[in-house]
């Protein structure tokens, strides 16, 4: 496993700001996984309530990534940072821009939710959603576990499962058209499924980037829109 030391200044001022982005990434990451668990749980219960609350809680998700790209900003001006400091702080930059997004992508799924609610059908495909759910919920998890341990092999990992995502869902979409196709009724229910599941790839898509990021940091390599093969030989991993 790859380390990265952000304790190495002289200045020990210098180490703390490292640090309290860090942090402050973590804590960012650990309210949209929270959100993101709350969100799988309104669909799997319908509950309409509890996907409104992840709506409203979407500002301080927002104000997260303000926070921080200000503090990153700072450092920036104050430090001008070199080497592996400055792509530590290119790499948090990123990181929130994803990180958002990706509670953007959560509200989604909390709006399909309250649509699936109020119209009171069940989807047939109820079970496949939740397990392809389940799958984004852990890549997310793992995606910020390497970032915190700043550790490739698990950026890797987590690379590998966004293809079994995009399988997922490429087979629920084919299922939703097949519906539609043989039963215009059921057309409005499919979109908001459509929807959701597409939110929930994107997810995999943004937990995937922020894989990138790492190995990125850590390797000096952008491995960016590249495929998974290419992506271990830069990092190394071939």
């Amino acid at each position: 496993m790859d380390k990265i030391d952000i304790g190495h200044h002289i200045s020990q001022r210098y180490n703390q700001e490292l640090e309290e982005i860090r942090n402050q990434v973590l804590a960012m990451g650990g309210l949209v996984e929270q959100q993101l668990n709350n969100a799988l749980q309104a669909y799997s219960n319908r509950d309409a309530a509890m996907a409104e609350q992840v709506i409203k809680d979407d500002y301080q998700v927002n104000a997260l990534e303000v926070a921080i790209d200000e503090e990153c900003t700072q450092v920036l001006a104050r430090r001008q940072p070199a080497a592996g400091d400055l792509r530590l702080i290119v790499s948090v930059i990123k990181t929130i821009t994803d990180l958002e997004r990706i509670g953007d992508e959560t509200g989604k799924v909390a709006k399909m939710t309250t649509a699936l609610a109020e119209s009171g059908n069940n989807s047939e495909q109820g079970i496949e959603i939740e397990h392809l759910g389940n799958r984004v919920r852990q890549i997310l998890h793992d995606a910020l576990d390497a970032f915190a341990r700043t550790d490739v092999d698990a950026a890797l990992k987590v690379a590998q499962e966004d293809i079994k995502v995009d399988r997922e869902y490429e087979s629920l979409m084919r299922q939703l058209i097949t519906y539609m196709m043989e039963d215009p009724r059921t057309i409005r229910r499919s979109l908001d499924l459509m929807w959701t599941i597409r939110a929930l790839e994107r997810i995999g898509d943004h937990s995937r980037n922020i894989c990138e990021y790492v190995i990125y940091l850590v390797k000096g390599r952008d491995v960016r829109h590249i495929s998974l093969e290419q992506m271990e030989e830069e990092a190394g991993k071939r």
